[in-house]
């Protein structure tokens, strides 16, 4: 399943909107990707799209299910009236609903139009009807607020863990690490129930190496006999996106905890940095649904749906930035990627991602973004300055006078700029060169 468009009216900032989605003619990717100011808008596309899904999401789950409504709020200034409608293509065919909301105390006639996505969902709720491991599509919502803060281990009440229970706080709550680690635990104790535990293995590598190559061989060949698929799916996630990170499992001595074996060290997870915690965690819950959700797909990490991810880059460190697309379309692949960013190094590192720029109201299609430097990007499409505006209005003065000849005026300014910036820097370099060689002319 895929999202082709949505058309917003009146909703947020935009009072009349049309975005369509990648893949498209001209990108073949299935990633779509949003930047713009603080308050441009993108929130609000994405958060339209939750909204319209919601009820495609409540109708898989039962035939009168209800999502939740376009909020108050969310009404464009002054108007009386407003709309979310999106066309989706499951099975080659094209299916359109739409959302409409009234402001209160008015008097208006729209009404919402919901019966493409009853049509689609009950295409999905037959085909469990006739096999119950048959697969459904993610559809998930990964807000700003995902952020995870703590690691809670304490299992208050128990879940079940059905396969359409991954749709279960899948566009309004972001990140649920608590549920996450219910699952991954209910999950290892049935695992170890059938064979050599993750952690049992490890203490027994701690105590006798593998010198003993035949007894490790066989440990080995037991432990992959009896691995769970959908917690293999989820390390296997994981260590796609952290690199270093191996063997998530939970361990119970001294104390409770989820633990991790990061470059040959084990940690509790609770110490890894925000950043680490919050792509294991968002990857994590991608993983861990599309595990429930295809139970009997060889990996399901292949499953499809349709992902939503509010400024993808939040806590990361640049160079985990800069390979975030490429790692989300690899571990991912049928799943389509609507994301936003603040990160010029998110969308310029993998091709025929589909970007817009979101602008006052006003949407544009950015292209040929592959390749380009952070420098390009902040200017091009970000519309920012590369360095302090003041310090380039310096070096520009510099650069002219050079050009002008004027060389005290220029060494002056030059000696200035030397003892404001710090050694190395590239532009004095330059203008060091350039100055040399009008001192040689001179002479």
């Amino acid at each position: 399943m895929e999202i082709r468009e949505i058309r917003l009216s009146n909703v947020g900032r935009f009072t009349d909107l049309e975005v369509a989605f990648a893949p498209t003619e001209k990108h073949a990717s299935k990633v779509t990707v949003f930047v713009g100011n603080n308050g441009a808008g993108k929130t609000t596309i994405l958060k339209a799209l939750a909204t319209s899904l919601s009820w495609l999401v409540a109708r898989i789950r039962s035939d009168s299910g209800s999502g939740s409504p376009i909020e108050e709020g969310a009404l464009h200034n002054g108007s009386n009236v407003s709309s979310i409608a999106v066309e989706a293509q499951a099975s080659g065919n094209y299916f359109d609903w739409s959302l409409a909301k009234s402001r209160r105390g008015r008097n208006t006639k729209v009404t919402s139009a919901l019966a493409d996505a009853s049509i689609l969902a009950n295409l999905y709720r037959d085909t469990l009807t006739l096999d119950s491991n048959a697969s459904v599509p993610l559809i998930a919502y990964y807000p700003v607020e995902r952020s995870v803060l703590e690691i809670p281990l304490k299992i208050n009440t128990r879940h079940n863990f059905g396969q359409l229970d991954g749709y279960d706080n899948s566009l309004n709550r972001g990140v649920d690490f608590r549920r996450f680690f219910e699952w991954f635990r209910e999950r290892e104790d049935s695992e170890n129930e059938t064979g050599i535990s993750t952690s049992a293995l490890a203490e027994i590598q701690n105590i006798i190496g593998s010198s003993d190559s035949t007894l490790w061989k066989f440990l080995l060949d037991s432990h992959a006999s009896s691995r769970d698929r959908q917690l293999a799916a989820v390390r296997s996630a994981i260590g796609a996106f952290m690199p270093g990170f191996t063997n998530l499992r939970v361990q119970r001595r001294p104390k409770l905890h989820m633990a991790i074996d990061k470059s040959g060290s084990t940690l509790d997870v609770a110490q890894l940095s925000q950043g680490e915690k919050s792509i294991m965690a968002l990857v994590g819950d991608i993983a861990r649904r599309l595990a429930m959700m295809n139970p009997s797909m060889e990996n399901p990490l292949h499953g499809d749906g349709v992902v939503l991810i509010d400024e993808i880059d939040l806590h990361l460190h640049p160079k985990w930035q800069r390979r975030l697309i490429n790692q989300l379309t690899e571990t991912f692949p049928n799943c389509q990627f609507i994301l936003t960013t603040h990160s010029p190094l998110v969308i310029s590192d993998t091709k025929d991602v589909l970007c817009y720029v979101l602008d006052d109201g006003e949407l544009e299609e950015r292209n040929g973004l592959y390749g380009l430097d952070a420098n390009q990007v902040l200017l091009s499409v970000m519309d920012t300055d590369v360095r302090n505006s003041e310090v380039q209005a310096r070096l520009d003065r510099l650069l002219e006078l050079l050009q002008d000849k004027k060389l005290k005026e220029a060494k002056a300014l030059f000696d200035a700029l030397c003892a404001d910036l710090p050694p190395g820097h590239i532009e004095l370099a330059k203008a060091a060169l350039l100055i040399r060689k009008l001192e040689l002319r001179s002479a």
